[in-house]
Order: C-alpha cells, then sequence, then structure tokens
C-alpha cells in the first residue's frame, strides 16, 4: 500500500473527500513508470538480470531497515547483511539447484547478529539480525519463481501486475471515499475502502492478465484478491516496523514514493506466499495459460 497525498479535512460531499494538489501526482507516476519498466525489462532479460535489479533494490531496502531499528542509523550491521543477500543471490544464480543460498542467509543472519552483540551500543541485535532473513527469503523465492521453467517470466508479470493494481487501487479509493482506519494502531492513514480498492483491482489486474495469454480468468481473479491480502499484510507490517521505532518514512530515495522499502514492502509478503503457493501446494498460478 502507498503513501497517500496531501488531503485536507473537510467533505465536499457524504463519501468523498476533498483532495488538494500535491507534487507526488506528477513525481509518483514518472518514476513509478520509470522503475515498473526496469523491473519488467529484468524479469523478462532473465535471471540475472533481475539478480542485478533485485541486488539493488534490497542493498538500498537493508539500508533503510538498519537505520530503522539502529535507531536513525545504517549502523556496522548493513555490511554484513547486504554482503549475505548479495552473495546468497549469487550463489542462486550460479548453482540454482544448490542448497548454499538457503545456507548463506541464516548464517549471515547469525553472523549480524553476533555483530550487535559485540558491538559497545548494543543496538536491537534480533531485529538487525532479523534484516537478513526479511529481505534475504522474498528476494530468493523471487529468482526461484523466474527459474521455473514452466513461464517464470509470465508468472512473475502476474505477480507485480497484482502488487501494483493492490498499491494503485488502495491509493486512488482509500483517498477518494475515507471512511473507517483499517487498523490505526499499525498504520493510522490507511482505510477499508482502501483496502477493499486494493483486493478489488488485484482480483481485476490478474483477470485480465491471465486472460490475456489465455488462462482461467475467474480463478485468476480470486487469487489475486489472495495475493492481495498478503500485499496489504506486508505492508503492514512494515508500517508497524516503523511505529515501534518511531519512524514515519523508511527513506526519501524515490520521489513520490518515499524509501525503497516503502516500495517493496508489499512484494516482500506477496512473493513469499506465491513462492509457497507454487512450491508447496503446487498451484498453477497460471491458471492453464500457455503463452
Amino acid at each position: 500500500m502507498s503513501k497517500s497525498p496531501d488531503i485536507t479535512a473537510t467533505n465536499r460531499a457524504p463519501g468523498l473527500r476533498t483532495v488538494k494538489f500535491s507534487r507526488d501526482w506528477v513525481t509518483r507516476p514518472i518514476f513509478g513508470v520509470v522503475l515498473a519498466l526496469v523491473v519488467i525489462a529484468a524479469i523478462y532479460g532473465g535471471t540475472p538480470y533481475l539478480a542485478v535489479v533485485a541486488a539493488a533494490a534490497i542493498f538500498a531496502a537493508a539500508r533503510e531497515w538498519h537505520r530503522i531499528v539502529g535507531g536513525g542509523s545504517a549502523a556496522l550491521e548493513l555490511g554484513p547483511t547486504a554482503a549475505t543477500i548479495c552473495s546468497a543471490l549469487v550463489a542462486f544464480v550460479l548453482w540454482p539447484h544448490s542448497i548454499a543460498p538457503y545456507v548463506i542467509l541464516p548464517g549471515g543472519a547469525l553472523l549480524v547478529l553476533v555483530l550487535a552483540l559485540s558491538t559497545a551500543r548494543r543496538s536491537q541485535p534480533l531485529w538487525q539480525a532479523a534484516g537478513v532473513l526479511y529481505l534475504g527469503i522474498p528476494t530468493l523465492a523471487l529468482l526461484a519463481l523466474r527459474e521455473l521453467p514452466a513461464h517464470g517470466a509470465w508468472l512473475i508479470g502476474a505477480l507485480f501486475a497484482v502488487v501494483w493494481a493492490t498499491d494503485t487501487g488502495a491509493l486512488v479509493v482509500g483517498n477518494l471515499l475515507g471512511g473507517p482506519r483499517l487498523a490505526p494502531v499499525l498504520s493510522p492513514n490507511k482505510t477499508w475502502s482502501g483496502a477493499i480498492g486494493g483486493l478489488v483491482a488485484a482480483a481485476i489486474a490478474e483477470a485480465v492478465f491471465i486472460a490475456v495469454i489465455g488462462g482461467h480468468a475467474g480463478a485468476a481473479a480470486l487469487f489475486g484478491a489472495v495475493l492481495a491480502v498478503f500485499a496489504h499484510t506486508g505492508d503492514l507490517f512494515e508500517s508497524w516496523v516503523k511505529r515501534s521505532f518511531h519512524i514515519k518514512d523508511s527513506g526519501g530515495l524515490i520521489p513520490g514514493h518515499g524509501g525503497v522499502l516503502d516500495r517493496i514492502d508489499s512484494t516482500l509478503a506477496a512473493v513469499v506466499a506465491l513462492a509457497v503457493a507454487v512450491f508447496v501446494f503446487h498451484l498453477d498460478p497460471l491458471f492453464g495459460a500457455s503463452p
């Protein structure tokens, strides 16, 4: 779910809020389109290209994670966190069927824990170490899905269509309708109307995507809505972490979007849910399509 533009407190009509102009209306779509094009090019370019883009995003996200849990500074733990995840990605690209990437991640988390405990400040060692798994597991799941021989690129494309539709639907509907807060303790700006709008948008996006490539649109719509629930959950989790550490935004690297972690929080949860559906429950997320 995404950051909302500026909204006034008055209502012009029941259920509709007055929205005042924000420069985010310009910067957000511009940078959103640019980032989407980069991601799409990496997805369909191949696993190595996706790994490079993922590594760049995860390095920035790791910096923001350690800044949040480290009290405002990136902390010494950033180095081993980034090195661990990048090493796991390299290992996956070189040996996609090896257990090496999945051994590297917990080993790196343990290293970060020891480092955090050994420093004089001892700043949130469990949180610092958790960042390795929070960012690393979804990244490996993304590459594993892309590596699937049965149209892995289209599967990842459908995933991002759902995540982007969820964020956009929640932003637009939530801003226009407002209403009761979804989880005020976790995130005071998110509303039930926005959450439902995100689910509906995700269902439509998934149905259209799968229908275009020849799959069953009805089943795809239901699955898109389920993935949207996980996307919302990922967003709420990151909001809860920021709120717990009294941080408003994870960063400001992407104009109109905030930090990288703010941009990918939904994806982190949705990609793990998709990986479980595919590798554990053997679901066909293309629902019969053969692009």
